[in-house]
């Protein structure tokens, strides 16, 4: 009997009152799983894992003098707001152009971050010494962000020991800490996604081990600390309420609703509450949510605007070279593909308002959300949180490209449940990654960002690849593998494209030749194109696999290692 087998009838014979174990064994099997074969100090951690640890942390400190983009000022200034001002003055300040507009926990945690800054250099934290390079603040940021990302380690191997299959949980769990999303926007770019990553792992561990109320608490701390991750917030409403605070039969657990309610409103009265008393909820609001930023960002993050962007240029072109008489928005001319923030404005396509982009992601959300509403496992749960992270990236307003990690990092829990997730992992790791490239520009750092990605999946694919193969058992399949393959062979000629057309730029420029200015924005839309259309396809993949797993993809989908 296949190892799916055992765990099938294992499942089946779990009450309905014992707490979900979709990723672990019950207790009496964990007692019997082989120990490490070796450990240091008294941590229970495995030598490999203190390898890894090792060998990335001195990858990350040889980045130090790396490339680094404006959010690492950004997060400068936010350690000088919240050291220098009174917390009154914390969402009014105006001295940079680069105000806080994160939640309060992530401004109570610039705060903690700005008392040992003080004492390191007290210039970090001078409010008026704007755009500060000196080493003392790059050592000090950069090493924050490896010490914090701490919190991502410690979960993934709490998710390995917990582990059903534990060497294919140690490939899952390494290929997120040595993720080459990470690598780019925290180590080189400059930002906290591991630390806020693993904050919401460790919610999904909550979830995974049966504790759903630590698990919305832990959710709840995440949101405000970074309320982008209100993206991920309907599958968690549904998945607490239906599984927590009602039974199985749909009675209402008044005691766990209170508990929850209780829970999470305690959480934003602690990150919220100073801000209420001083009645200034209204001006923090507006920091948060910035409505005036247009439909697309600097350059078009990977989704599904970005070929309705593109569609709108080759209808431009079009129309400009055939003559058809079709009504053209002279303002959107321009509008669409010069890569600056701003409004975007299209040139034949109806433009496109925040109330179209939230009612088509609501609509997509509902889809999902319906099914888990109906089946609340941990694993419908899993799936539908990444649809949701999924849907609003494709969907939403003005999304940065950084946001494909909201949807990367759970989809690598999925990525070994069957054949059917793992090429969608991979669809979307191939695309998501290569949709990060351009943050990262200079020549030595765009060198290491194309190595490392090469390793990183190499080292990922192969071993995942050797346990959930599974032939194509009908033409369509066989069809659509052929297709996916010849989708991820395009990368290396991209690749080498978007790096020969700005050399090819740069070389009219010095000849003084005034075409170059259409060439400029030409790499950057060829990579948010080719890479929408990978994203766009591992979507639909993903959620047809999750409405009709259990009739039609392939066989039953039933368990997660």
């Amino acid at each position: 009997m296949s190892r799916d087998s055992l765990l099938d009838s294992h499942l089946r014979k779990r009450t309905v009152s014992q707490p979900e174990r979709d990723l672990s064994t019950s207790e009496a099997e964990c007692h019997s799983l082989p120990k490490p074969s070796q450990t240091w100090f008294k941590w229970d951690i495995e030598r490999a894992e203190w390898n890894i640890l090792i060998v990335s942390t001195m990858l990350k400190l040889l980045l130090y003098p790396a490339y680094r983009s404006t959010d690492f000022e950004v997060h400068r200034n936010w350690l000088a707001i919240t050291h220098t001002l009174p917390i009154s003055k914390w969402y009014y300040d105006t001295t940079s152009e680069w105000t806080l507009d994160y939640p309060p926990f992530f401004a109570y945690f610039e705060k903690l971050l700005s008392i040992p800054a003080y004492f390191v250099d007290s210039r970090i934290v001078d409010l008026n010494n704007l755009n500060y390079g000196g080493w003392s603040v790059i050592a000090y940021q950069r090493t924050t962000v490896i010490l914090t990302e701490l919190v991502l380690g410690a979960v993934l191997i709490r998710f390995i020991r917990g582990a059903i299959d534990p060497p294919t949980q140690r490939i899952i769990s390494a290929s997120i800490f040595l993720h080459p999303g990470f690598l780019i926007v925290d180590h080189m770019h400059f930002q906290y996604n591991g630390f806020l990553s693993g904050i919401l792992l460790w919610s999904i561990y909550m979830a995974r081990q049966g504790n759903k109320l630590a698990s919305g608490i832990l959710f709840a701390v995440l949101l405000n600390f970074k309320h982008i991750y209100m993206y991920l917030a309907p599958a968690y409403f549904i998945y607490l309420l239906r599984s927590f605070c009602m039974t199985p039969s749909g009675q209402p657990e008044i005691k766990n609703f209170v508990s929850l309610a209780n829970a999470v409103i305690g959480v934003f009265l602690a990150s919220f509450g100073p801000f209420i008393l001083m009645g200034q909820i209204p001006q923090v609001l507006s920091r948060l949510f910035p409505f005036t930023r247009g439909l697309n960002h600097a350059y078009w993050a990977p989704n599904f605007w970005a070929l309705v962007t593109a569609a709108d240029r080759v209808l431009l072109f079009i129309a400009n070279r055939t003559g058809l008489k079709i009504s053209i928005n002279e303002s959107g001319v321009a509008s669409t593909s010069r890569g600056l923030v701003g409004d975007t404005i299209f040139a034949i396509i109806p433009n496109v308002k925040p109330i179209h982009t939230f009612i088509i992601t609501l609509a997509f959300q509902l889809v999902v959300l319906v099914k888990l509403w109906r089946n609340p496992t941990y694993k419908s749960f899993l799936t539908a949180l990444t649809l949701c992270g999924y849907t609003s990236f494709l969907f939403g307003w003005h999304v940065h490209e950084k946001a494909v990690l909201l949807f990367l990092v759970p989809l690598s829990l999925l990525a070994t449940e069957r054949h059917a997730y793992f090429r969608t992992f991979v669809i979307c790791s191939v695309a998501g990654v290569f949709g990060l490239f351009p943050l990262i520009f200079t020549p030595g750092e765009s060198i290491i960002k194309v190595l490392y990605s090469i390793c990183w999946f190499a080292l990922v694919y192969v071993p995942l690849y050797r346990q959930v193969y599974e032939y194509p058992r009908s033409l369509v399949f066989v069809v659509m593998d052929i297709l996916e393959k010849v989708y991820l062979a395009g990368f290396p000629f991209l690749l080498v494209l978007t790096t020969l057309i700005p050399a090819y730029t740069n070389r009219r420029v010095n000849q003084k030749v005034d075409d170059s200015s259409r060439m400029d924005f030409l790499p950057l839309m060829m990579t948010s194109v080719y890479c929408a259309i990978g994203i766009v396809w591992g979507y639909i993949r993903l959620l047809f696999v999750y409405l009709n797993e259990e009739k039609t993809y392939q066989g039953q989908l039933s368990t997660i290692r």
